[in-house]
């Protein structure tokens, strides 16, 4: 077995998509296929319902999944400590922090736990939540610093990551204001005209959060997408340009409230409360790193 095959399944998975995954793995999606399909004969079951779209994993895919994502974590584990044996021994803090928490919430928080204690140097990969779940699950970080809301699961199962509530934030939706100071856009707008929606893409935590609280009603007839992006800095930019209505973490844009380059589109009926949360393996290698988990958790707890 190859070890890009695993890498190559769990692609799949996430994209439900041979294209996208081949896209996103560098290669031609008939070489990317006969991966898959490589991988198949080395497991020797179909791990995927090819007849569906998106495509999705059969029973024995589900099961598989496991395995791959625990397979890769441990193998990068195990090369990181084979190979970075004295580098660890001193080491850097490796944290993976979503878009959305990464200019406005990291670095204050991080500064406060820096004054209580030496952390030495940071490793920082800031994306989406799909890719820091990927670098969690991999081994690549140490913690996750995210978004969590209680009703949206993720990928980072309880049993091989703990976690601890860093603060909260709230979901609210916003727009620019018009020529007179009122807001462009007002939820829900009027029964016979659509108002502009700037979308999170689904790999965007807070894309998961939305879509999951409004269940069935996860784009609203009244709302009409004009822009998607995970990018929850490119919603705010476009909503500050009057192209329709965003919904922001507060934490994002509490400033713009305050000086007017932004508004509210509706009452506090349409917000969506969220914790901060940081998550890290419940096995943590390196001493600093269980130290720093040890510290954070019991101010927390």
């Amino acid at each position: 077995m190859e070890f890009i095959w695993l890498e190559d399944f769990l692609a799949l998975v996430d994209s439900g998509s041979f294209s996208r995954a081949a896209e996103l793995r560098h290669v031609t999606q008939p070489a990317f296929s006969r991966r898959i399909r490589a991988l198949e004969h080395w497991v020797g079951v179909n791990l995927f319902e090819r007849n569906r779209h998106p495509v999705t994993p059969t029973e024995a895919g589900h099961r598989f999944r496991l395995v791959a994502e625990e397979l890769l974590r441990r193998l990068i584990e195990g090369r990181e400590e084979t190979c970075q044996a004295d580098q660890n021994a001193a080491g850097k803090l490796k944290f993976a922090v979503t878009h959305a928490l990464l200019l406005n919430f990291f670095p204050a928080w991080l500064h406060a736990w820096e004054v209580k204690a030496e952390l030495g140097a940071i490793h920082l990969v800031a994306d989406n939540l799909q890719v820091c779940e990927t670098l969690m699950l991999r081994g690549e970080a140490e913690f996750l610093l995210y978004h969590h809301h209680p009703a949206v699961p993720n990928r980072l199962r309880p049993n091989q990551f703990r976690s601890v509530q860093v603060g909260d934030d709230r979901l609210l939706p916003v727009v620019a204001p018009d020529q007179v100071g009122q807001p462009r856009y007002v939820l829900p707008g009027a029964p016979d005209a659509a108002l502009p929606h700037l979308v999170y893409g689904l790999e965007s935590g807070l894309g998961r959060i939305l879509s999951s609280i409004r269940g069935d009603r996860s784009q609203p007839a009244w709302l009409e997408p004009v822009f998607t992006s995970h990018l929850g800095a490119a919603l705010k930019a476009m909503a500050q340009d009057g192209r329709g209505i965003a919904w922001l973490p507060l934490s994002l844009v509490k400033d713009d409230l305050g000086n007017g380059s932004l508004m509210r589109a509706g009452d506090e009926s349409w917000d969506t409360l969220m914790e901060i949360r940081l998550l890290s393996p419940h096995s943590l290698k390196r001493p600093a790193a269980e130290r720093f988990w040890s510290l954070v958790a019991n101010h927390n707890a």
